[in-house]
């Protein structure tokens, strides 16, 4: 029951950062009016706040780590909710260390497997899988 809570706090993130790049309301608006009428436990409801924030602080920083591992593709050509995903996965890999490299890349698999195209999730996990192994070479 809480890797599903936690799903769905993730699949809220992914809902308010989405609306917020298509209306013209604020972010804390948008992540605000989604998060109203869901049950999630506090510290779902918290992890999903501080995810939102972090993401929308760090959309720049994640957006140059997808134009430089995104080959052959410009970011504006990326669908939106794939931005997203992929700006949600890097972000939480980065930021949130606690999370298991493997969890942020299934989690954002599902995600993409569920919001977006056939062919998105395989992207996807392709560009996160790209971070983390250089993430990991630069490291080690």
């Amino acid at each position: 029951m809480a890797e599903s809570s936690r799903h769905r706090a993730r699949e809220l993130v992914l809902h308010a950062l989405y609306a917020s790049s298509h209306n013209d309301l604020d972010p804390e608006s948008n992540f605000s009016g989604i998060m109203e009428d869901e049950k999630l436990s506090g510290k779902n409801a918290e992890f999903a706040k501080h995810l939102f924030q972090l993401v929308s602080e760090h959309q720049e920083w994640a957006d140059g780590i997808i134009s430089g591992l995104a080959r052959n593709w410009a970011l504006e050509r990326i669908a939106m909710i794939d931005r997203t995903i992929l700006r949600m996965g890097l972000v939480e890999l980065e930021k949130i260390p606690q999370t298991p490299v493997k969890v942020v890349l299934n989690e954002a698999i599902e995600l993409a497997k569920t919001y977006s195209t056939a062919e998105s999730f395989s992207f996807i996990n392709g560009v996160l899988d790209q971070y983390v192994r250089q993430t990991i070479k630069s490291q080690g």
